[in-house]
């Protein structure tokens, strides 16, 4: 959806925030610094900004690696996105390349950037000069599909000193087909809205997004204002100088400072949306937006939770899709990557696998795993024993882990209501991988289990996945038969299960073709949605890559055994020590899989507690 729509769409509510807002991220150097930051996009997702925008880094590995973001924002991450481009010193095959894949992504945003001239003086080798050349140039090849930004520069622009020449550069771009403008950071606000008094009246009209970079640091302050040649108000260096060594107070008043300054930017009527730089951090934007109370404004005006029980994808060829199995609930980078190649989804294409449109969920060549070696050892250490992998998940469930191989974030708030019975069958070396509680009309609007439009209904089964010994499978089976036999009184109850080896020998009381919605819901006017479910092709899926999964968890720690360095007898003892740990779980991953089954339980009396099937686990003898 184009910028400007949304904006539109959003200050034309009901019930108007008095301010909506956007993100501004850039290219991660190191491929685990990218993983970081779509980790950190993710949650700032919940936030609700308007849109994200990717920068531009010109040249090499780094110019592809922003539409690659682009595309896992939009399709993966459900956010909006808007692409710097930058014309200096790129040929037009370049960009090209990248307005194709930025459509093909489903963006529709562009900001539209003439780029830093070359550092030794000399003339841009690029096919555009200037930014009013790439708007020209996209208007002529793509019309409408996009929206354009364009950068502003409020307090001037060091290559040209007249400001009246810097205003007529900017109705330049406009004329050329900009629709939204982005300005370059500031803290001197006066100023800022006498400049947006200056553009109104050369006839420039589109929205003007003001620039807002947090005050992290003292130093940062002052470098970056430097760097940008902008002005910092005299109250501003009043306030922080005499704190200016203890960050966490500069960041504290700097968010003060900052707040105000918006709470100004606001009511000057000339703005009524903050872009935030926020240099791939995030306490310090959230922080100005707790301040200003916005957050909380954004996600009440919202009429509608979220449309799915799944975040649902922007890319337009995914745009059909309505149903998911439950396995990838918390890998949706791994569902979205191994079905990209589908060519359609319609509404029940996991109504019948046998359907021509049905296509195979691939296993990524790549690896699997989202974590380098080092930020693995960081985050899970070397467990070599059941036991110690016990710990490992219960301390995700407790909140002392971010992530887990199959579990790309951390707990989530629905999952929060088992997490005591969750812990207590970990304990029993049940490993669980996922879980859904059971819920018996909750209204769509719940802040825990609701979505879909408001004034609906929704539902779930009881649904529990955990890795386990093959040595109890005997057992676990003889327990789900008993329960499932009908008792004195001549009820059948039904807990329908999937059980599965490394090498796909199958235990189940399903029939092949069985499709099981575990999530549903009913809204006025609408046919029943039935947006999460169980079935056999792809849990045989979800097994390879759990599988896979163990397998390359213990492949990093292969990659970590090395021999120690030299140095003092003690630091090669400890070198020893660490290397004996990592020597010990690496063979104990090796060989785990081999030991293991995975099973998936649903109890198909969505009106019974959430007791049933943890008391079938504990019940069982281990």
């Amino acid at each position: 959806m184009k910028i400007t729509d949304k904006l539109a769409q959003a200050h034309s509510a009901a019930k108007l925030p008095k301010a909506t807002f956007s993100f501004e991220f850039f290219v991660p150097k190191t491929p685990q610094g990218v993983q970081n930051l779509y980790d950190r996009m993710d949650r700032m997702y919940e936030l609700n900004p308007i849109f994200v925008d990717i920068t531009w880094n010109a040249g090499g590995r780094l110019s592809s690696l922003t539409n690659e973001m682009v595309y896992t924002a939009q399709s993966i991450l459900g956010l909006e996105t808007c692409m710097h481009l930058t014309c200096t010193n790129m040929p037009v095959a370049l960009i090209d390349e990248a307005l194709d894949r930025a459509y093909k992504s489903g963006c529709q945003n562009i900001l539209a950037l003439r780029g830093d001239p070359p550092l030794d003086g000399s003339e841009s080798t690029g096919d555009f000069k200037y930014a009013k050349d790439l708007i020209t140039y996209i208007r002529k090849k793509y019309g409408d599909h996009f929206d354009i930004g364009v950068a502003a520069y409020p307090e001037g622009h060091p290559e040209e000193t007249s400001g009246d020449r810097i205003l007529e550069y900017l109705k330049e771009k406009c004329d050329a087909g900009a629709n939204f403008i982005v300005t370059q950071m500031f803290y001197d606000v006066d100023n800022f809205i006498d400049w947006c008094s200056k553009i109104r009246k050369i006839g420039i009209d589109i929205p003007i997004v003001p620039g807002i970079m947090p005050i992290s640091t003292y130093a940062s302050l002052i470098r970056r204002a430097k760097w940008s040649e902008i002005k910092i108000p005299q109250h501003f260096l009043d306030a922080l100088d005499p704190i200016k060594d203890d960050d966490y107070m500069v960041r504290q008043k700097g968010t003060e400072l900052v707040a105000e300054m918006c709470e100004k930017l606001i009511q000057s009527g000339y703005v009524n949306h903050l872009h935030f730089y926020t240099m791939n951090l995030e306490r310090a934007t959230v922080m100005i937006l707790e301040k200003l109370n916005l957050v909380e404004i954004v996600r009440e005006s919202q009429v509608v939770t979220e449309a799915m029980p799944w975040r649902k994808s922007l890319h337009p060829e995914r745009s059909k899709e309505s149903i998911r199995p439950i396995f990838w609930q918390n890998r949706k980078y791994s569902y979205i990557m191994r079905t990209s190649a589908w060519d359609e989804f319609p509404n029940g294409r996991w109504g019948d696998a046998r359907s021509p449109a049905f296509g195979d969920i691939d296993l990524c060549a790549s690896e699997l795993l989202r974590q380098s070696p080092k930020k693995a050892l960081d985050l899970w250490g070397t467990p070599s024993t059941l036991k110690a992998l016990e710990d490992l998940l219960v301390s995700y469930l407790e909140g002392g882990l971010t992530s887990l191989p199959w579990s790309d974030g951390p707990i989530g708030e629905e999952t929060g209501v088992l997490i005591e019975d969750l812990v207590s069958i970990n304990r029993k070396g049940f490993l669980t991988t996922n879980s859904q509680c059971a819920v018996n009309a909750a209204k769509s609007t719940d802040k825990l289990f609701g979505w879909g439009p408001k004034n609906g209904y929704v539902y779930q089964k009881q649904y529990l996945e955990f890795l386990c010994p093959k040595s109890l499978v005997d057992k676990l089976l003889k327990a789900l038969d008993l329960f499932n036999s009908s008792d004195s009184e001549g009820n059948t109850h039904v807990i329908t299960y999937y059980i599965v080896d490394k090498s796909g020998t199958l235990w189940t009381n399903t029939k092949e073709g069985d499709i099981n919605a575990v999530t549903w819901g009913v809204f006025p006017c609408e046919e029943i949605l039935q947006p999460t479910i169980v079935e056999r092709t792809s849990f045989l899926a979800w097994k390879d890559e759990i599988f896979t999964l163990i397998s390359e968890w213990a492949t990093i720690y292969h990659r970590l055994m090395a021999k120690p360095s030299d140095g003092d007898s003690d630091q090669k003892q400890d070198q020893n020590q660490n290397q004996d740990d990592i020597e010990n779980a690496y063979n104990f991953f090796n060989q785990l899989g081999d030991e293991l089954v995975l099973c998936n339980l649903v109890n198909n009396n969505f009106t019974a507690s959430n007791d049933v099937l943890f008391s079938l686990l504990n019940n069982l003898e281990t």
